[in-house]
């Protein structure tokens, strides 16, 4: 398969995934989402899990329907939101909630090594 081909796949995946996760924040694991939210974050925790329920809903989006010409810059922003959220994962873990069967600090922790895979993906997926 050529590169072009896979990254476009991957761009797309990716992108849905995203829109998919706005979703469940706007509805079924609106409640999980609050899980996440830092307790320095100065937004009420459901406005904060609403509003970048939008985000994700926007970045996926855009990355699935942005032309060509912008894709590079969308994959920065996606990267720079999973950047801007990894807070959020780390006080899941440092305050050990559960939400979305992270029932254990083992698995918060794994969750963390996750986030530089979705920032990796998000710019190898839309480079030139």
């Amino acid at each position: 398969m050529k590169e072009e081909t896979i990254k476009k796949a991957a761009r797309i995946l990716l992108g849905a995934n995203l829109i998919f996760a706005g979703i469940s924040h706007l509805t079924f694991a609106r409640k999980a989402f609050k899980a996440q939210v830092p307790d320095w974050v100065p937004l009420k925790i459901d406005d904060t899990v609403v509003y970048s329920g939008i985000a994700e809903i926007a970045l996926g989006s855009a990355l699935v329907f942005t032309p060509k010409k912008y894709e590079e810059k969308v994959g920065q922003v996606a990267a720079g939101f999973f950047t801007a959220v990894f807070p959020g994962n780390i006080s899941q873990y440092t305050h050990h909630r559960s939400a979305f069967g992270l029932d254990t600090d083992k698995k918060r922790f794994v969750r963390l090594l996750f986030q530089p895979v979705l920032v990796y993906w998000a710019l190898k997926s839309t480079s030139k």
